[in-house]
């Protein structure tokens, strides 16, 4: 899980990619755009969070719903109550922006826990924010699909995709 200092530090990072365009990610905007828009109002974000199909799964969206393009993390930060750190990019990676246009929808796919381990903690929420510079939104256990309980173990994420079948390619690609 990523200790908070490293929030901190991916949300400056981000800030930097932002305004130098020294890099973009898989998002919209096209490879070298020089001007990246700004980031996301959260007021204008609709984050979502459903079952996943498998235990210890999540889907998560977000569209933007404001009057233009903008930029998140391209790493949805998803934390647990109670605990430190939040869910770790697959493939390992840094923060960086992802573009979503204007009512664009971008998905992603946690894994909270490996469904053999029984190592671990169980919460009743997650939260799951577009941005690190974002409050994000809670979802109670049921609503992801584990009404028991969220087990939490080396919690893994991917990063936003175009759409869900590519986010839940991303998580069953890199758990291999």
């Amino acid at each position: 899980m990523r200790p908070r200092s490293a929030l901190v530090s991916a949300l400056a990072v981000a800030a930097a990619l932002t305004a130098t365009a020294a890099s973009t990610t898989t998002g919209t905007a096209p490879a070298g755009a020089v001007n990246l828009p700004g980031i996301c109002p959260e007021k204008s974000l609709d984050v979502r969070a459903s079952p996943g199909g498998q235990p210890n799964v999540a889907r998560i969206s977000v569209t933007n719903h404001g009057d233009r393009s903008c930029v998140v993390d391209r790493i949805p930060t998803i934390t647990f109550r109670g605990l430190d750190g939040s869910a770790e990019a697959v493939p390992p990676t840094t923060s960086g922006p992802y573009v979503l246009a204007r009512g664009a929808r971008a998905y992603a796919a946690v894994r909270t826990a490996d469904p053999k381990a029984v190592e671990g903690h169980v919460v009743g929420s997650l939260s799951v924010s577009a941005d690190p510079s974002h409050l994000g939104v809670t979802f109670r256990a049921a609503t992801v699909g584990m009404p028991g309980g969220i087990h939490v173990w080396i919690p893994v994420t991917t990063l936003w995709q175009h759409s869900r079948a590519a986010a839940d390619r991303a998580l069953a690609g890199a758990l291999g």
